[in-house]
């Protein structure tokens, strides 16, 4: 009898090691501060998380040549999307604590925020902030809602009200709702996938998916997006691109992660095929026609680099090749067995077409060592760059022309704003008085017959809820403004002129908003 009970107890004992293994050796490595999936399932697998400090910075992180950063922000949990008031003050959304930050802007110049408070609570993890008129948009979990906000006062007016129900909430991380309206002024919402390689029940999801304003007319705008987390118009051709994070579980090396431009009713792949087209282990048999008619991305990340926010540089405030560059946030790695990602690039497009990615702000990954997880990208009115880090729950400030390399407060302040050539200004004795003695004849028939006057105020100091158009002479070339005229920021439309006439306005505004 002790003979058939060991014999059992041994075969037993082989069968659970066999499906221990096979269990082993299906799950995806975990190497991530975070933990990944397994992670929040096994705390002790997390790494400790170093204090966040000037002298642990200036160490590690290094900036592209001629950009400096200070911490502009610190205490915000899971800072992630971030957008600025008309004021000049900074929203940043917590989804892990169903807030949204007020970060006040910098009065004193020392490059960091002169304090923060909450501006809205007991949210479902918020991540997407955007503006339209004078309503602020969150885009919660499974809900887009918004409020009437103040901008001078900072403050939101009267009661919250979701404009949007009843939305996939997702699974596996991709729950979070990031919006942008769009130059067409329509909302833009990104609907992550449920899982991480599936057939969906709901077409919305693994979608990017457009509303009205008030949250009407739901149309499903491109489909085949695992999780586009990040999206923006370019200035220099006006198109969508959007960022999207590659399915799991395929080695450490495939599938890439991707930039994709965005044509509404295209279909993008997943879960049929990975990268350019290549048919999925899993789902990719038999699926030849959606997978021939899918559209392949214009860019490849590397394996498992999470590409989060993307922000296009509108701005004259740095130098030449950075103007309408795109700035990616790789939120790093969790399931390779050597973390990778965990950095800023720049995205450059050459004239044959081609992207060339480059290294913006290293260093938050040595030796497998992870010091901050770079998750959205902003561009501010201030002639800076926001980088929200969720895993030191900061935002970081990066300017141009005042130092190189992490900047402590009195550094900041004392650094020189970047030479002239290296920002653009209105130079008024640099032009033909006949030029301007014509264009403030045009200027202001155009601004009028563009109805420019439905969002903006033409007279500087004006109150009320319009946009006043103050200091533009400061921040703008008569070219520059012409530029960004064509493809502004959403939610304004793109001013159909031809460049003659756009510069012409130009001309007027910065003549006009000294």
């Amino acid at each position: 009898m002790r003979k058939i009970v060991k014999a059992v107890v041994v075969f037993v004992a082989i069968v659970m090691a066999g499906v221990t293994y096979r269990f082993i050796a299906w799950l995806p490595p975990v190497n991530t501060p975070a933990g990944g999936i397994l992670g929040t399932l096994l705390p002790f697998l997390r790494e400790e998380r170093p204090e966040l400090t000037l002298d642990l910075l200036r160490e590690r992180i290094t900036l592209a040549p001629g950009f400096g950063m200070s911490v502009f922000a610190t205490d915000i949990p899971g800072a992630r999307a971030m957008r600025m008031t008309r004021a000049g003050d900074l929203l940043v959304s917590s989804p892990p604590t169903g807030q949204v930050f007020l970060v006040e802007r910098d009065r004193d110049g020392d490059g960091v925020a002169d304090g923060q408070r909450v501006l809205l609570d007991q949210l479902k993890a918020p991540l997407g902030l955007d503006f339209h008129l004078d309503w602020l948009y969150v885009g919660e979990r499974d809900a887009i809602g918004r409020v009437a906000f103040d901008h001078d006062a900072g403050r939101v007016v009267g009661s919250y009200e979701r404009v949007v129900t009843n939305m996939a909430s997702g699974s596996g991380g991709h729950s979070k709702k990031p919006i942008r309206f769009g130059p067409d002024g329509l909302l833009y919402v990104n609907v992550g996938s449920t899982c991480n390689a599936c057939l969906e029940d709901d077409p919305r999801s693994a979608a990017i998916v457009r509303y009205t304003p008030e949250g009407q007319r739901e149309e499903v705008y491109a489909t085949g997006l695992r999780n586009s987390a990040g999206f923006d118009w370019s200035p220099r051709d006006g198109k969508l691109y959007a960022t999207d994070n590659g399915r799991d579980l395929l080695g450490d090396d495939f599938p890439p992660c991707e930039l994709n431009e965005i044509r509404q009713g295209e279909f993008y792949g997943w879960p049929f095929a990975n990268g350019d087209r290549i048919p999925d282990p899993d789902f990719g048999e038999g699926r030849d026609d959606e997978i021939l008619r899918s559209v392949a991305p214009v860019h490849e990340f590397r394996a498992h680099n999470a590409p989060l926010g993307i922000a296009f540089i509108r701005g004259d405030w740095v130098p030449g090749d950075y103007r309408g560059a795109a700035i990616v946030a790789l939120h790093g790695s969790w399931n390779r067995s050597r973390k990778d990602g965990y950095k800023v690039v720049s995205l450059h497009w050459h004239a044959d077409g081609s992207i060339e990615e480059r290294d913006f702000m290293i260093g938050f990954l040595r030796d497998e060592h992870v010091i901050g997880r770079p998750a959205e990208v902003a561009e501010g009115s201030d002639g800076a760059l926001y980088i929200a880090d969720d895993y030191a729950d900061a935002v970081y400030r990066v300017v141009y022309g005042r130092g190189e390399g992490v900047l402590g407060g009195a550094e900041f302040a004392a650094g020189e704003v970047a030479t002239r050539g290296e920002v653009a200004r209105y130079e008024r004795d640099e032009l033909d008085p006949e030029v301007i003695a014509l264009a403030m004849i045009e200027g202001p028939e155009q601004f009028d017959a563009l109805a420019c006057g439905a969002c903006h105020v033409d007279t500087a100091g004006a109150s009320g809820n319009l946009v006043v158009l103050d200091g533009l002479a400061a921040r703008y070339s008569p070219e520059s403004l012409a530029r960004y005229l064509a493809a502004p920021q959403a939610p304004m439309p793109p001013v159909e002129l031809d460049e003659d006439a756009r510069r012409q306005l130009s001309i007027y505004l910065l003549e006009s908003h000294p």
